[in-house]
């Protein structure tokens, strides 16, 4: 008896599936396959345990926050996307480890970490249960080019910003410095880079059951995850696989019971092994093996597989023609930027399963049109050139589809258009706060209202837009523009329904703060402030412009209570230090001064401009000698900064040394010259 894992096509052309001889799980070649769940239930054991172990994580957090436990922080994120935060930023934290952890136990084991410790694999295996609890078995799409969407995604998640930052952007923006390698292990807000509930639920469905449901079991792994996108290469130098013995009777039974989509049969027909670097090694085939001929052990890597090559390999099928495929990938990809980022809720990999969705879709709708009969599972579509009731509401689903995705991709564009505009007028925030900048040229005022236009195009429906909700970023530049423009009144209302409807963030309440500063009473700015901080105390940046504009305006009890307040919560954080220290010296508590900022020294020893206020405090306080000391040690770090020289030329003449001020003035001369 056969079973089938594939269909024929229309055309008459074999699918990538073709018919496997099963056997009972007693060896014989007679009735239908049955499947050993044990390795399966094992493997839903752990999966549940991860899960779990994720669950406790975040309740830790939301105690710690709640009642103070560890200061109200946890452990960063253990998820390998944290790890952007090193290509971007230097920042090793959690999630880095984690990754590169699992990347080298990929190497020895292989691909296991897919199969065993990912929770959207149990969210996909979870979704596979089910149907086949309703009789739908999901069949593999099997494309060429799409496969190497993870590792594309993949380069340019975790490659492309350190190569950006170190071969291009020291030509094209030389003042993009590398900012060094720091630890960041622990968090106050552990659910910054997540997206929220209603997003979150939309991942599952998009890619748990969409992914499996159109593309196969462990779909998104296969064309979307970019993890993978790097387990896959490593896979194939791992000594640790799938082997065969001479037990085997190539009964085909280890791909009928495969869910990572392997051709096991063929694969050990062919090499001894198994060598697709897409097996997850969930012991599935070792598991359900009729006469035990599979096991998992060391032997040959999969790059050194042409020395055991027992057979010719076996001719891959595939779904698409080359046409197909090319066009597909075009497709994938413009989907893949049309639906990323929309209305700033989809994240990345979500909008990879979307697309990766989406294509398959739009193919199949095309395949709906062109052939005589079409399937889709156990509906039949179209047969014999006429659309059944299935096929017309498959059509409508796919052309409702088309026009969402044709909606997004406008307002991507308009979105980058109106991006594009701005940067050729864009100005920081405090220049535009100056009364005394310059005006906008004719050409800037013409670029401004363009750009409010394309954004305006890109807004939500009630704005005028053809967006069915407000983008947070696209409200954000509109205000930006309406600063530069000289509108702060309309800049602030907007940048208020940013923080209202979407949730305060510190980078856009540092932006109203200083609008507020520079337009709003001081009552009215210091409500807003004491208002933020009481809700994110973490915010550090904010309480940084709060203690600065109280410094200001002469509140030295404010600017106490802001910065004892911040101490409290974060002691080494050194932008405190720093400003406790200048409040000090604005006390005359010299000697207090002068023993914070050592113990800020102590944390940022190369801090150039700290050392060179050190040695004017010291020298306030008589102690010549450690300020020579102090002066000296600024010049070393930085010798020819500005800024530095001229914190020096004032020590040396607040001293009574002229002749080496003068020495210095001559260096600042020098080195401006040559700028």
């Amino acid at each position: 008896m056969t079973q089938s894992t594939g269909q024929t096509s229309s055309t008459g052309c074999q699918s990538g599936d073709v018919s496997l001889h099963v056997v009972q799980g007693d060896g014989s070649s007679k009735g239908p396959l049955k499947r050993n769940n044990r390795m399966g239930r094992r493997r839903a054991i752990v999966l549940m345990l991860v899960q779990l172990a994720i669950i406790v994580h975040v309740i830790i957090w939301v105690l710690s926050r709640e009642y103070g436990w560890f200061g109200g922080r946890t452990i960063t994120p253990i998820e390998p996307s944290e790890s952007m935060e090193f290509s971007k930023y230097g920042v090793i934290n959690a999630g880095l480890i984690f990754f590169v952890l699992a990347m080298i136990s990929t190497l020895i084991l292989g691909r296991w970490f897919c199969g065993w410790g990912c929770h959207v694999v149990m969210l996909q295996d979870f979704c596979l249960w089910i149907m086949r609890r309703f009789k739908i078995h999901p069949k593999p799409f099997r494309s060429r080019l799409l496969l190497w969407a993870p590792l594309v995604l993949a380069v340019y998640m975790f490659i492309w910003p350190l190569f950006y930052r170190f071969i291009i952007a020291p030509f094209t923006r030389p003042e993009l410095d590398w900012p060094g390698i720091s630890m960041h292990l622990t968090t106050t807000d552990f659910w910054a880079t997540f997206p929220g509930v209603f997003v979150g639920i939309l991942f599952l469905g998009i890619c748990g059951f969409a992914t499996v449901y159109v593309l196969g079991a462990k779909g998104f792994c296969t064309y979307g995850c970019p993890y993978g996108g790097f387990f896959a290469p490593l896979d194939k130098v791992a000594p640790m696989r799938i082997r065969v013995t001479d037990a085997c009777e190539g009964c085909a039974h280890c791909t009928a019971v495969c869910t990572s989509n392997v051709r096991v049969h063929e694969e050990v027909r062919t090499w001894g092994m198994v060598t697709d670097p897409g097996c997850m090694k969930t012991m599935d085939c070792v598991n359900n093996c009729p006469t035990q001929a599979l096991y998992f052990g060391p032997g040959k890597t999969a790059l050194g597989r042409k020395s055991v090559q027992r057979a010719e390999p076996a001719r891959r099928k595939w779904d698409l023609s080359m046409t197909e495929e090319v066009v597909l990938a075009i497709l994938c990809f413009l989907l893949f930027w049309s639906w990323r980022g929309l209305y700033a809720s989809v994240p990345m990999l979500m909008a990879i399963g979307i697309a990766s969705v989406l294509t398959w879709v739009f193919w199949r709708t095309w395949r709906l049109l062109r052939d005589p009969n079409a399937n889709l599972h156990r509906w039949r579509l179209k047969y014999h050139g006429r659309l059944r009731f299935p096929g017309y509401v498959f059509g409508l689903i796919a052309l409702i589809l088309l026009v969402l995705s044709l909606q997004a991709f406008v307002i991507r564009c308009a979105t980058w258009n109106g991006d594009r505009l701005l940067k050729r007028f864009d100005m920081p925030v405090r220049m535009a706060l100056d009364p005394a900048r310059p005006a906008l040229s004719e050409s800037g005022e013409v670029s401004a209202r363009a750009a409010l236009d394309a954004y305006g195009l890109a807004s939500g429906i009630q704005k005028g837009g053809i967006g069915f909700a407000d983008d947070p970023n696209v409200l954000l530049a509109t205000a930006r523009i309406h600063l530069i423009l000289g509108d702060p009144e309309r800049a602030i209302r907007l940048q208020e329904e940013v923080n209202t409807s979407f949730g305060p963030t510190e980078a856009v309440s540092l932006v109203m703060h200083q609008v507020m500063s520079r337009f709003e009473p001081s009552e009215q700015v210091v409500s807003f402030e004491d208002a933020m901080l009481e809700r994110h105390p973490e915010w550090l940046e904010l309480r940084i412009a709060a203690i600065d504009r109280s410094m200001m305006t002469g509140d030295a009890e404010r600017v106490h209570a802001l910065i004892q307040s911040g101490l409290e919560r974060t002691p080494g954080a050194l932008a405190l230090l720093q400003r406790r220290a200048v409040q000090l010296v604005q006390q005359g508590q010299i000697k207090e001064s002068i023993e914070v900022m050592k113990q800020y020294l102590e944390l940022a020893p190369r801090d150039a401009l700290a050392w060179a206020t050190l040695a004017r405090t010291l020298a306030l306080d008589g102690q010549r000698a450690e300020g020579d000391a102090a002066i000296g040690r600024a010049l070393a770090v930085e010798p020819v900064v500005p800024a530095v020289l001229i914190e020096a030329i004032g020590y040396y003449m607040q001293t009574g040394r002229s002749g080496q001020a003068r020495e210095l003035e001559s260096r600042l001369n020098q080195y401006q010259r040559q700028r």
